[in-house]
């Protein structure tokens, strides 16, 4: 079940706006332009596509992403509102914006090979996707009542503009969703599991405070990601203009181990980071 926001007399969402205003958004996303900075594409790497494309969540969509339960507890109401969704990958959480009675949904991500698989896969003139780039992106003033990102935001190294930018396309009172890696799981320079002297499997904590690139082999060398700390992650949030409304560190639920045993490891040590904050 979603969790649904209490009601405020002055955060009743604004009128969808027409198809021309969201194609309209289309023309403020600066893409491929080489004079600006751009986020790294590793999504249309061949290798990497392939293997990602594999993994549970992109199989069976969002039931196979374990934490997506606690992310839902952390949506407000959807009904009759717009919803962005930053890094919308295979549109999965599109779709399901709509299905719960979004009125309309655009979906942003990076890559081509994302954007195709999403407007294959959907049959909704309610749902627009195009490719952007969330180190440069600008959206419309108030246009947005949600805004959404699923393990995104780490990849992004200016957070603060990004976050501003989104405090400004929301409407008052509008709400921001998103997940990101922990940065409890991002930090070490070599993150992967080692042995403790009991044996006990224990994730390396390292360079913490030290922000600023990260780069792992994930199905494909040198995967370039930003480590923040949580607090510099949370501040950020507040300078923007916003509320935090709830803060979660996804760890699975007995029932998610009995079913699927592997997630035990995760209960080591936080993965993910889910936040929710609303605008001032």
């Amino acid at each position: 079940m979603t969790t649904k926001w209490p009601d405020h007399k002055d955060c009743q969402p604004l009128p969808r706006p027409c198809d021309e205003v969201l194609w309209q958004t289309s023309l403020v996303f600066p893409l491929f332009l080489p004079e600006m900075k751009m986020a790294q594409n590793i999504y249309d790497n061949p290798d990497f596509f392939a293997g990602y494309s594999q993994l549970p969540r992109q199989v069976h969509g969002l039931n196979g992403a374990p934490e997506w339960p606690a992310i839902r507890a952390l949506l407000p109401d959807v009904k009759d509102r717009r919803v962005a969704d930053l890094g919308c990958g295979f549109g999965w959480a599109s779709r399901w914006f709509r299905e719960q009675g979004a009125a309309s949904v655009l979906g942003l991500d990076l890559s081509r090979n994302m954007i195709e698989r999403a407007r294959a896969d959907t049959a909704d003139t309610s749902i627009d996707y195009h490719i952007a780039d969330l180190e440069t992106l600008e959206l419309p003033r108030a246009a947005f009542d949600l805004v959404y990102s699923a393990l995104t935001f780490h990849y992004i190294e200016d957070f603060g503009r990004l976050v501003s930018m989104i405090h400004n396309a929301l409407t008052s009172c509008g709400d921001l969703v998103f997940t990101i890696e922990h940065p409890i799981f991002m930090a070490a320079a070599h993150p992967h599991w080692l042995r403790d002297e009991d044996g006990r499997k224990t994730w390396p904590v390292n360079g913490y405070s030290s922000e600023g690139e990260r780069r792992t082999d994930w199905f494909a060398k040198g995967v370039l990601k930003q480590h923040r700390t949580l607090a510099t992650t949370l501040n950020t949030l507040i300078s923007a203009g916003f509320t935090l409304r709830k803060i979660g560190e996804f760890a699975p639920t007995p029932e998610q181990i009995g079913a699927i045993p592997s997630l035990a490891e995760e209960l080591e040590r936080p993965m993910m980071l889910l936040i929710a904050a609303r605008k001032n």
